[in-house]
């Protein structure tokens, strides 16, 4: 899903091709070795119990790579094994490509019979009615929607109906390397970071406290390449929205989105965050920097047995509140799909939530099943119950069809501000009217 993981393409469109048409000889039998001639009625009856004896094959479209991808093969395996209903074939396309192509398919109606998309990404795809609420096709199958959290049905849920099966809510963790943090005096006995006040001027101090003692690390590595997603964790905190209540109008131009921004060029201008770092993560994982607000999907490389000596907690509340960015993984059935396929769908996106929710949490990723999230397997992931918490402050995007384009100018402004092409007054000035304009068309 990230950026630091590099998708790879495990299924060719000709190998769906020839799954789908199968491959045939040609060879006619002689007389000499034909079978015996068989009544019309026992053909048909010999062709209907073939029929019911087949699974049904379902495409499934993704995007998932690296150490996400693995999970997903296990969990497309545990389902294929499970029963002989339904055949899970996947398609893995590149995360740079993948939503331009989904929308292709799902224009066109020719596609895949289940897919991921992100929660940001489905609102286009509810509007032009391309894909189907999945209320009805869960009954069905027996999946009970009320298991899935009530956040993640909420950002799913449009004129009250559910469009999208939550598998997941991941968002940043406020991870720290214990080590460092020794070294600056700054390490409790119990492990936990010693952060002072929780204000912008107290977190400072104690970046600044990192500085003085470990000063050839950056106290904190922020993602600068990303730079809308830390932006939004405090933005977030502060009590700040993107768009106003009924998502008709810019509400980023304020004084709160401001101090987010000057507190952010605070830590670039006073050394303790380096704003030319392409690379934090590596940064921060390579023992180069003290704290970083790095993301769930993380956790199996920050956290595992072979891991440095790094911890975990919810982002801390510098500007207020615990609220802070997050986004979902949801699979979602194109409206194109035939009832019995439909149906199949369901059955592994059933499997999916409440089996394979066991596997995916290993990627990190909350679970959006309770079943899943109160079971002993996920209770015993390190720090995971520092996620659950965190999870339950989330705050995920406006229901719009137009965010991407809003999220794609919000990153392309914030970059102008923190390289200083712009002054935080004037970006914010300047983001508010393209956002406008872009609501407005």
């Amino acid at each position: 899903m990230k950026k630091k993981f590099a998708s790879t393409l495990t299924a060719s469109v000709a190998a769906l091709a020839l799954i789908a048409t199968g491959c045939s000889t040609g060879t006619q039998e002689s007389a000499a070795t034909a079978k015996p001639a068989i009544s019309p009625a026992a053909a048909a009856t010999t062709k209907a119990e073939t029929k019911a004896a087949s699974p049904v094959e379902i495409t499934f479209w993704n995007m998932f790579g690296g150490g996400e991808g693995d999970f997903v093969d296990q969990i497309i395996k545990g389902f294929n094994d499970s029963q002989k209903e339904v055949t899970v074939k996947q398609l893995r396309l590149e995360s740079n490509e993948y939503y331009a192509k989904l929308s292709t398919a799902l224009s066109s109606s020719k596609g895949p019979d289940v897919a991921v998309a992100h929660v940001d990404r489905i609102s286009p795809f509810v509007k032009a009615k391309q894909i189907v609420p999945i209320d009805q096709l869960a009954s069905k199958v027996g999946f009970d929607l009320t298991h899935v959290s009530e956040s993640n049905i909420k950002s799913v849920t449009y004129d009250g109906k559910p469009y999208a099966v939550p598998l997941d809510t991941h968002f940043h963790m406020f991870y720290y390397n214990k080590d460092l943090l020794k070294k600056a005096d700054l390490l409790n006995d119990d492990g936990t970071p010693k952060l002072g006040d929780m204000t912008p001027a107290g977190f400072e101090k104690t970046l600044a406290q990192i500085q003085a003692k470990v000063p050839d690390v950056q106290a904190l590595a922020v993602n600068t390449p990303y730079f809308q997603e830390p932006f939004l964790n405090l933005y977030y905190e502060a009590g700040g929205d993107l768009l106003n209540a009924d998502n008709t109008k810019a509400a980023i131009n304020n004084d709160k989105a401001l101090s987010v921004l000057k507190f952010y060029l605070d830590l670039y201008k006073n050394k303790y965050s380096d704003l030319n770092d392409k690379t934090p993560w590596d940064s921060f994982h390579n023992g180069k920097a003290a704290f970083w607000f790095g993301g769930v999907w993380e956790a199996g490389l920050l956290l595992g047995d072979k891991s440095p000596n790094i911890g975990a907690m919810p982002l801390p509340p510098i500007f207020g509140s615990p609220t802070h960015w997050a986004s979902s993984h949801t699979l979602v059935v194109p409206a194109y799909v035939a009832p019995e396929k439909q149906e199949a769908a369901a059955k592994f996106m059933k499997y999916f939530s409440e089996v394979g929710g066991k596997t995916w949490g290993q990627a990190g990723h909350v679970p959006a099943n309770s079943a899943v999230t109160t079971s002993d397997e996920f209770k015993k992931l390190p720090y995971r119950s520092f996620f659950l918490e965190a999870q339950k402050t989330v705050k995920f995007a406006p229901q719009t069809d137009k965010y991407t384009t809003i999220i794609t100018t919000v990153s392309e402004s914030l970059q102008n501000i923190i390289f200083s092409k712009q002054s935080p007054e004037d970006g914010l000035k300047n983001m508010e009217k393209q956002i406008n304009d872009i609501l407005s068309n």
